[in-house]
């Protein structure tokens, strides 16, 4: 099997390259793909070249991690020479024609798939991984989610100013914000994307769309506070959900529990430090929620660059191709 990836000297870009090779999938060809500026670059031997429609010759997998207007651009593009796209951009999420896949929890929609499947947003997938068991229990009236995201969400520029305002501070001088509209060190800002016209942002937005559509609940009311907090890596939500029916926290910890993807903490609770490059994602802290009744609240955590990203995309492909995962 010959694979791409775009985007390929990125964070996610090089998380895909690792798993491709962790979970023993079957490349025969891997082709490192990115912009024009970063032709010629090695990484682990192998050289970039550039992404451009006749890079997909003969690919019969491309995993794109780069720009939505790049995806718009290529992604047709490398499905019209023969190759399945999954797309970690926002480019296709809203698509109709293009499914939009959490493998744990809407695999049957990749029948549909016409070449390309949408991976969803990071904070998403944690968010719908930790309903998606509850709905087994109780129907979803109502979703309230705060996120605190990790710098590495906004890519490696980010890492590199958490890094130096850091290394600034401690040397007593004044920390400089470029990447983010404020300093990060030692500080905690609720921006994650731009703020639209009704006070949300984007990535706010996102969450509410793109779970509406993972869950099927189109009408599904969902309000998200989403927040950049100053963690290398991994994203963290506390979540409210209200419920058509009470659900004690000792069923729903039983429901996630015996759920794909989930590690359960029953006598403690997760941070982004126990998820940071692992797969599965983390929840803790069931308890009957105070505003909601019935409803739960619990918190969770996930390596954003893995099952947010990565994995996520990487368990798609293995779904449409048939391709068995090596054991971990």
């Amino acid at each position: 099997m010959k694979v791409a990836i775009v985007g390929a000297t990125g964070a996610v870009g090089r998380e895909m390259k690792a798993l491709l090779a962790e979970r023993g999938f079957p490349v025969d060809e891997l082709r490192l793909l990115a912009s024009a500026r970063s032709v010629g670059a090695q990484v682990d031997g192998l050289t970039v070249q550039e992404a451009t429609p006749e890079a997909f010759e003969d690919i019969d997998l491309a995993l794109f991690s780069a720009s939505s207007d790049v995806a718009r651009e290529l992604a047709p593009a490398a499905r019209d020479r023969g190759a399945l796209v999954i797309d970690n951009s926002s480019a296709f999420r809203a698509d109709p024609a293009c499914p939009l896949v959490v493998p744990e929890i809407n695999a049957e929609t990749l029948d549909a798939q016409n070449g390309i499947v949408a991976n969803p947003n990071c904070s998403t997938i944690l968010l719908a991984m930790a309903l998606a068991p509850l709905r087994k229990l109780a129907a979803i009236r109502r979703v309230i989610v705060c996120s605190y995201q990790a710098v590495s969400g906004a890519g490696a520029a980010a890492i590199d100013e958490l890094r130096s305002q850091e290394a600034a501070e401690a040397a007593g001088n004044s920390p400089v914000a470029d990447v983010f509209p404020a300093v990060i060190a030692h500080n905690v800002m609720p921006w994650v994307g731009d703020f639209g016209a009704d006070g949300y942002s984007v990535e706010e937005t996102k969450i509410r769309d793109e779970l509406r559509r993972i869950l099927e609940q189109p009408d599904l009311p969902v309000a998200a506070t989403c927040v950049r907090v100053p963690v290398w890596r991994a994203h963290a939500e506390a979540i409210h959900v209200e419920l058509d029916q009470p659900v004690d926290p000792a069923s729903a910890a039983d429901a996630f529990r015996h759920a794909p993807g989930i590690v359960l903490h029953e006598k403690d609770f997760p941070t982004p430090r126990d998820a940071a490059g692992k797969d599965p994602v983390h929840i803790g802290r069931i308890r009957a929620d105070r505003a909601f009744d019935p409803g739960l609240a619990l918190w969770c955590v996930m390596d954003q660059l893995r099952k947010g990203a990565a994995l996520n995309a990487i368990q798609i492909a293995e779904s449409v191709l048939g391709v068995a995962a090596r054991a971990s």
